[in-house]
């Protein structure tokens, strides 16, 4: 083995933050099993950084938007030329023509490296504890462990590298390839079976870690070699299946109505297993994953004015048509629960837009209690409906005070042509495909009736793990050992347990194959952060779609940044940058 170092200054600025804001960050804990005085203190200001910066990670700006861009799901182009542009690097990502600077790139290290730090400090105060005799202090010492695993883990599907690291004075040791799989499944197997499982989906338990070991051996045959031809080990294969059938078995129900999983009341929807709590208590709990795809026009609580929209990612029309090809003749929005659920239910009589625009439509309006509209959800097509202000900037109102819903005006860049927003199935960057109503839009996350603007409070929790992955991973498991007829009833299963809207529900499959299992994936976890990982599994990550033709496997990491490989000049050999940058 290899022993490499950190550069010891960029080790030390990074801890001293994490030291330095423990005094402000243990406030932010939402789960009532934090609280408390005297040693339950230090448990708490240990881990509540942790789980505090992991928000930062999933920022829209930085590992959320990494996966969602760089796959054949989202794209984000230069805005109407004037939005979004931020030095080119979204576009470059998405055409894997990305270079060590770039920013989104390097904020999503910064931030999981930070986050990193954040957890050996917590670690390694909890040993202290636990040491002493603090038994409140053992649980979450193993959640720490956890998290530190979770956190290399999307590190290793980044950069292809980990960072081995047990104590704050330690020198951080890089691991790459088997060498890393190793590091990872000891400190997973090493509390998996000793973790509590009597905590909210907030914080990390039993079935969490199970869930990160199904992930760990699926992937390890990129994780291997991710430049090659992925070899599926059969004992690998079955240890997914070992552990995803344990959590199957488990306390978790698949959600009948899929949107559920992504609305206000999530922390407490039976199918979730981990993930960012929000409850709407503080101003760093983000509405970026509601907010990022929608139209600037589009204001989605009318009893907050302030929120918006920001015009930014929209789908593929590759990713639309996937659907499209696996329904045919019959529109997706009536074939499956999961691509739409209609909220704003628009009067029959106001719904031919025929000879009806901007400059006519007063009277097209109906009326609905401000805080019981709802925008749509799913992926968004076509024209869309909401609030709309007066020349006063007031959000218009009916007479008995309940709010006007019109077609929304598109401000943004219909010119002196006002036209209403109508979202377009092609966007690329040509200057109509980046024109601001450009591309079919993600509305997978409900905007929180908490958020009072386009990014704070939400109190909609961020899904990191939950059962419907779980099934998915359990039949490609299966369908890379052989067993095409369980793989086919897992999906089933899965397809068919979105039963709130009957006439929506999926039907079953007649079969299966990777292909097929592939574009299941996509269909059950878009818009989560998954969709690269899943394309680098399947062997679809050098394919071509919209405004991507770059075949280089070396695309399948992202470059090390060059600050960071700059920060650590200083010790030979240290930071090797990846291959093809």
């Amino acid at each position: 083995m290899k022993n490499s170092k950190i550069n010891i200054s960029l080790a030390i600025a990074a801890f001293l933050f994490a030291f330095l804001s423990c005094t402000t960050l243990d406030e932010e804990v939402l789960d009532e099993s934090l609280t408390g005085t005297g040693q339950a203190e230090v448990v708490s200001g240990s881990i509540a950084p942790v789980y505090g910066m992991l928000r930062q990670v999933w920022m829209h700006t930085v590992n959320f938007g990494l996966q969602e861009v760089a796959s054949d799901e989202g794209i984000l182009p230069y805005r109407g030329g004037t939005d979004w542009f931020d030095g080119g690097k979204f576009i470059a990502i998405h055409q894997h023509l990305m270079t060590p600077s770039n920013s989104l790139v390097g904020d999503t290290w910064t931030y999981i490296t930070l986050t990193l730090s954040r957890t050996v400090l917590a670690e390694e105060r909890l040993q202290i504890e636990v040491d002493m005799g603090n038994a409140s202090a053992q649980d979450p010492l193993y959640e720490m462990v956890a998290m530190k695993a979770y956190l290399n883990m999307l590190a290793l599907d980044n950069w292809g590298l980990v960072f081995k690291k047990d104590n704050s004075d330690q020198i951080s040791e890089i691991l790459r390839g088997q060498e890393a799989i190793s590091y990872l499944e000891g400190e997973l197997l090493s509390v998996v079976d000793v973790i509590n499982t009597d905590k909210g989906p907030g914080r990390m338990n039993r079935f969490a870690v199970q869930a990160l070991l199904a992930r760990l051996y699926l992937n390890a045959a990129v994780y291997r070699d991710p430049y090659g031809t992925p070899d599926f080990r059969s004992e690998d294969m079955e240890k997914v299946i070992q552990y995803t059938s344990t959590i199957i078995d488990g306390p978790y129900t698949l959600s009948p109505e899929y949107f559920d999983l992504f609305s206000d009341d999530n922390n407490i929807n039976a199918e979730i297993i981990f993930s960012l709590d929000q409850r709407g208590v503080l101003q760093t709990e983000h509405s970026r994953w509601a907010y990022w795809s929608l139209s600037g026009d589009q204001i989605p609580r009318p009893e907050s004015p302030s929120t918006r929209g920001t015009d930014a990612v929209a789908a593929t029309p590759d990713f639309f048509q996937a659907w499209v090809d696996a329904y045919g003749s019959v529109d997706p929005a009536d074939a499956d629960a999961r691509f739409f659920k209609e909220n704003t239910i628009i009067p029959d009589e106001l719904r031919d837009l025929t000879n009806v625009n901007p400059n006519n439509d007063s009277e097209h309006y109906y009326c609905v209690e401000a805080t019981e509209f709802e925008i749509d959800r799913g992926i968004l097509r076509d024209i869309i409906w909401g609030p709309r202000k007066d020349g006063s900037g007031n959000i218009m109102t009916c007479e008995d005070g309940t709010v006007r819903i019109y077609p929304v005006i598109n401000k943004r860049s219909s010119g002196a042509d006002i036209k209403y927003v109508d979202h377009s199935l092609k966007v690329d960057f040509s200057t109509e495909g980046s024109l601001h109503n450009a591309g079919y839009r993600f509305s997978k996350y409900q905007f929180s009736h908490t958020a009072p603007n386009c990014c704070s409070n939400s109190s909609v929790d961020l899904v990191l793990i939950r059962l419907g992955e779980i099934y998915l991973m359990r039949a490609e498991a299966k369908l890379r050992t052989g067993d095409k007829a369980g793989a086919l009833a897992d999906v089933n299963t899965l397809r068919t347990s979105r039963s709130a809207r009957p006439a929506q529900v999926p039907a079953a499959l007649a079969s299966i194959d990777l292909d097929i299992l592939f574009r299941e994936t996509g269909f059950e976890l878009y818009w989560e952060g998954f969709r690269r990982n899943y394309q680098i599994r399947f062997g679809k990550y050098e394919d071509s779609w919209t405004e991507k033709t770059d075949a280089d496997v070396n695309k399948r990491l992202f470059p090390i940044p060059q600050k960071a490989i700059d920060g650590a000049s200083s010790e030979a050999g240290f930071l090797s940058q990846n291959p093809g940058y």
